[in-house]
């Protein structure tokens, strides 16, 4: 991919679109820089059957700089997912530990673009940096100190189907990173939603974050125009400038030892069948407790 020079002298691989610059460590960037399209959001891909940028969600009627719940229809409908500072209120809303999904006000609102109920939506404003890591090649940290339920970055790709996503983990070389999430939905009894993303070759910051088995980072499903929910990273705790980003590849967010989410059989055979004949690659987290292993794939499960 082409790479600009921001005016600091760093190499920004967002090439302008973000708010900030992506910056690449300086001397990393003298090696050959990843071979991606940068995108902010979200693009149709291979089997998508909804244009992730159409606007199908319908909007509040609300005329002030920032909903409240008395009045909003979203916040009515939804739930309030931040305060008025735009933090996120809970971030492990079930005790399973994985979280409920998010809807913003979107375009189709009369509310002001302040709005706390805009956050994802609004797009990086923190400084992050893409470095080379001693044995999990490339990492992000970040540049400033993130306050506990902050939004930080979102994991943007291509969206498309099971069958493309399926097709494209079986194709994978065992050397090539498997980058899909497969972000899977329970919206009541027997009724499950699943979105799968592919950063590999059209994506963003996120697509370089690492696994860890005690991330500081929390995935969640925000919708904010599209059915098509962005999967947006919050801080989980307090995060420290220069501090590796990291967040769970199976998609739950704990401070205690890893364990497998529950499942119902058909989750299991659909797993199993996402991952015939990939071997489990060992984990480098770092962490206290540290599973030894990937997860199997890359699911978040609602």
């Amino acid at each position: 991919m082409d790479v600009a020079v921001d005016g600091s002298g760093g190499v920004d691989l967002s090439r302008g679109l973000e708010q900030v610059p992506v910056l690449i460590e300086r001397s990393s960037a003298v090696r050959t820089s990843p071979e991606f399209q940068y995108s902010p959001d979200n693009v149709e891909g291979p089997g998508c059957t909804v244009d992730p940028s159409e606007v199908t969600l319908p909007g509040c009627c609300c005329r002030s700089r920032s909903c409240c719940s008395e009045v909003c229809s979203c916040l009515q409908t939804h739930g309030q997912a931040y305060d008025s500072a735009g933090t996120l209120l809970d971030l492990s809303r079930t005790d399973s530990g994985y979280c409920s999904p998010v809807f913003e006000c979107n375009a189709l609102c009369t509310c002001g673009d302040t709005c706390s109920n805009r956050v994802a939506q609004r797009g990086l404003r923190l400084g992050l940096e893409v470095f080379s890591t001693r044995n999990r090649g490339w990492g992000v940290r970040t540049l400033e100190s993130i306050p506990h339920g902050t939004f930080v970055c979102e994991y943007a790709g291509e969206v498309i189907s099971f069958a493309e996503a399926r097709r494209r983990q079986l194709t994978q070389r065992p050397e090539e990173n498997n980058y899909i999430i497969a972000v899977r939905e329970h919206a009541g009894t027997g009724s499950v939603v699943e979105t799968f993303v592919d950063p590999a070759a059209v994506g963003n910051v996120g697509r370089f974050l690492n696994h860890c088995c005690q991330p500081n980072l929390l995935m969640v499903p925000v919708r904010v125009h599209s059915v098509v929910p962005r999967l947006a990273l919050f801080a989980g705790r307090d995060i420290g400038a220069q501090e590796e980003l990291t967040f769970d590849y199976s998609g739950g967010y704990s401070n205690q030892p890893p364990v497998d989410p529950p499942s119902t059989q058909s989750d299991t055979a659909v797993r199993a069948s996402r991952t015939d004949g990939h071997q489990r690659k060992s984990c480098h987290c770092g962490a206290n407790k540290c599973a030894q292993f990937l997860p199997l794939d890359l699911s978040v499960l609602n």
